[in-house]
């Protein structure tokens, strides 16, 4: 009975003061920022290539689109029938860089899931409890933080061979530390807060207060930080492809295009510049509606 009368209570303690309504206005603030707009619209449009990079990937019967040879039409540049030109094969670049944002696709949201649900777990964790929690949590961020990435991925694709699961399971083994350092500290400072303080004198339990109160308010910060390491892992995932430890052929990937396309660059420059375009655009969208995230949900920092 007293469980739930303070349950009740509770119900009566803002989450956070003036947090209700952020998410409601968040998109109408970034139409203020101009650069943040054009982050948004850049990261909506490679979303959606993505999408249709990914279903021509894991459907069989399209992959034809990338996959196709005609060495009569090598290296041509753009044209009707090629829109963005071939590669030395003669293979279209234009379905080739869709299928490689879609491989970038996977990978970068696979890898933000993977690292938002460890490093929110174990921050949100040791900045609230503290104490020998902290000192666990704070343990494996140093340990974490102690393997370089290519080590990481070098020793799992000696474990489990050269492709896509060691570069997820490389970048996610080292991201989630950072991310876990920036939780644990807002919660550390939420922790003291008047709101938190009012819920444990109406007798609320420290989980409940925890997923009520904590969780909610570094949403904002879990928003910026995705969409950042959402580009570091299109980047990483790009850099080991270069080297022949991400996607393996016949799975194109924009940094193996790069890789390859370097070489025939004396005789045609679209096989290189297309894709490192599109990693470009892809980068900056998503590090401009970052910023943009970071200034509605801090106005401290609005620059508008």
């Amino acid at each position: 009975m007293a469980t739930e009368q303070a349950i009740e209570l509770e119900e009566t303690v803002p989450a956070a003061p003036g947090a209700e309504g952020r998410l409601r206005d968040a998109f109408a603030l970034l139409r203020a920022n101009k650069v943040a707009l054009v982050g948004l619209v850049l990261t909506i449009f490679f979303l959606l290539v993505g999408i249709a990079g990914a279903v021509i990937l894991l459907t069989p019967s399209l992959q034809h689109l990338y996959e196709d040879q005609n060495l009569a039409q090598a290296l041509q540049p753009p044209s009707a029938e090629n829109p963005l030109g071939t590669d030395q094969y003669g293979r279209d670049l234009m379905w080739r860089a869709i299928a490689g944002t879609g491989v970038s696709l996977l990978i970068g949201v696979g890898v933000t899931i993977i690292v938002i649900a460890v490093g929110l777990t174990m921050g949100a964790l040791a900045g609230y409890f503290g104490r020998r929690t902290d000192t666990f949590v704070t343990g494996l961020i140093d340990l974490a933080w102690g393997f370089p990435l290519l080590l990481v991925a070098v020793i799992l694709a000696g474990m489990i061979g050269k492709g896509l699961k060691d570069v997820l399971l490389a970048v996610a083994v080292i991201l989630w530390a950072g991310f876990a350092r920036i939780i644990r500290a807002q919660v550390k400072t939420l922790r003291e807060r008047e709101f938190v303080e009012a819920a444990r004198m109406l007798g609320v339990s420290e989980w409940r207060i925890l997923a009520r109160h904590m969780v909610p308010n570094v949403l904002g910060t879990v928003l910026v930080m995705a969409s950042y390491y959402i580009a570091i892992t299109v980047i990483t995932e790009a850099g080991f492809s270069f080297i022949g430890l991400g996607a393996q052929p016949p799975t194109p990937s924009l940094g193996s295009m790069i890789a390859e396309g370097r070489n025939y660059f004396s005789r045609s420059i679209w096989p290189a510049v297309v894709p490192g375009t599109v990693i470009a655009l892809i980068v900056l969208g998503l590090n401009s509606l970052g910023d943009g995230l970071r200034d509605v949900f801090d106005p401290r920092l609005r620059r508008w």
